[in-house]
Parts: C-alpha cells; structure tokens; sequence
C-alpha cells in the first residue's frame, strides 16, 4: 500500500476513464464502482502504534484478502498518510500548494479499490464489510464507462 494520491474529483475519474478506454470497448464494459475509504485522524494514526497496529492491519488484510477471493476486483490502492498529501489549486491565474490534508476535513481518503459488481447493492455490501465502515466512511460512487464512440 505505497501508492499516492492527494484526492479523488471529477479530473481523476476522467483520467481513469480515459485509461481504460484505450482496452476497453463500450459493449464490454461492466457495470464498475469505486469504493473509496474515509477515514479520521485516529484511525491513521493506529498504522503506526505498536499497540494497535496489528489489529488495525489485520482487520484490512482479511477484508482485502475477501474482496480479492470474490474476483470483483478490478484494481486499488492504499494510501499513504494524509499529511503527505499536497493540494493544489489554482485562483487567479495563480497556482497555490499547499501541503497536508484540507485543514477542516475529519475525515481523510485512506484508498480506494475499483470494482466491477452487477449491482450497486452489491458495491454497498462490499463498502459495509471494510474497517472503514465502523470508524470512518466509506464512499461508493459509479465509475463513468467509456465514450460510445471511443
């Protein structure tokens, strides 16, 4: 889980459709959702406390090691710590950085997998299964299918 992603937003889901649009045919494409993991500051900080860092990672590893067996799985990615996040904006025809998670969120973007489930009830019992469920929030949101006309 060493990959890094500020935020997921709209320019994101773009890209990603664009991506896959370039190995994927519309009449292939199969019904996907992003499950996108929030989680607050308490629960980031059990991935490094002795104490309860076994736990907090066992409880993702089962909960991973489950989604991956239901062969819904289309790819994911855990992410590091919201403080090594930057945020970049731009106003006035002027870019601003700034380092580290928007400082009035309570919960920050932990991962996400992308899925491919015949349902969106299906999506949500697989979001309700994560850890981040009980402590945080979990996001389901469709993925946009490719063009039609490619």
């Amino acid at each position: 889980m060493t990959s890094h992603l500020a935020g997921l937003n709209r320019r994101t889901a773009i890209a990603s459709m664009a991506k896959r649009a370039t190995w994927r045919k519309e009449e292939d494409f199969q019904m996907q959702y992003m499950l996108a993991f929030f989680e607050p500051q308490g629960e980031f900080d059990k991935r490094n406390d002795p104490a309860q860092a076994d736990n907090y990672w066992g409880s993702w590893m089962a909960y991973i090691g489950a989604l991956r067996n239901s062969g819904l799985v289309v790819s994911g990615n855990g992410l590091e710590l919201p403080q090594s996040a930057s945020l970049v904006r731009l106003r006035d025809g002027k870019r601003e950085v700034h380092d580290g998670p928007f400082i009035d969120t309570k919960e920050m973007l932990g991962g996400y997998f992308i899925i491919e489930a015949d349902s969106l009830d299906l999506a949500i019992e697989w979001a309700a299964r994560s850890p981040a469920a009980s402590a945080g929030t979990v996001e389901v949101r469709p993925v946009m299918p490719p063009p039609a006309n490619g």
